[in-house]
């Protein structure tokens, strides 16, 4: 399988060269082209072969959601994740339901997003990341969990190894053994089983097994 090819449609200067900087060396991943506008995405994906749309949200001219639906019809076979500092459930929601595989919020390391691709390029469809669905906003407060943190205690909940929580959630594995291990500290807790249990105890993930007495 050759390398996915990449077009990044980006309005911020540096935003785009940081994502040009991490391909040049990304294995498997070639950016074949760049836009700054929403209006310049299509005219450019007529001229080059792509298999992937870096896109952003907040794009002027055309908009990311706007773009989404016409890549949709026009390019159905390109896969699509947004890039977006935006955060609001509705927006994430929206993108999902245009057709968009990923969303990745601009706080991501920049290093992992050739990671990021591979998953989507390989799985077809991501859900959303750091979204720990069913959990109750009441029971994460009195956690004192972060987002991410949170995320990776989901992962966990479903059996899932360090290596393969890095995967889905498009991190590297140090970056999972640092907010496991905040998450053992701020529960009180030294061990995946005593986290698994206290997940469950406390509806923390909504759909965890519960786990073996």
């Amino acid at each position: 399988m050759g390398a996915t090819r990449v077009v990044l449609a980006e309005d911020h200067a540096l935003m785009r060269d940081a994502v040009r900087f991490v391909f040049e060396d990304a294995e498997g991943i070639e950016l074949v082209g760049e836009v700054a506008n929403g209006h310049d995405l299509l005219p450019l994906l007529a001229r080059v072969q792509a298999d992937f749309v870096l896109l952003d949200v907040q794009l002027p001219g055309l908009d990311g959601l706007a773009c989404l639906e016409a890549l949709a019809e026009r390019h159905p076979n390109i896969a699509v994740a947004m890039l977006s500092a935006v955060e609001e459930p509705q927006v994430i929601e929206a993108a999902f339901r245009r057709g968009a595989s990923g969303y990745i919020r601009k706080s991501v390391n920049p290093f992992d997003l050739p990671a990021a691709i591979r998953q989507i390029v390989e799985d077809s469809v991501i859900h959303p990341p750091f979204a720990a669905r069913g959990a109750s906003a009441e029971a994460v407060a009195g956690a004192g969990l972060s987002e991410k943190e949170l995320a990776v205690l989901v992962e966990l909940c479903h059996g899932r190894t360090n290596k393969e929580i890095a995967a889905h959630l498009w991190l590297s594995e140090q970056t999972v053994k640092f907010h496991l291990r905040k998450v053992y500290r701020k529960l009180g807790i030294k061990s995946r089983t005593e986290a698994l249990r206290y997940a469950y105890q406390h509806d923390l993930t909504g759909s965890a097994v519960a786990p073996a007495a």
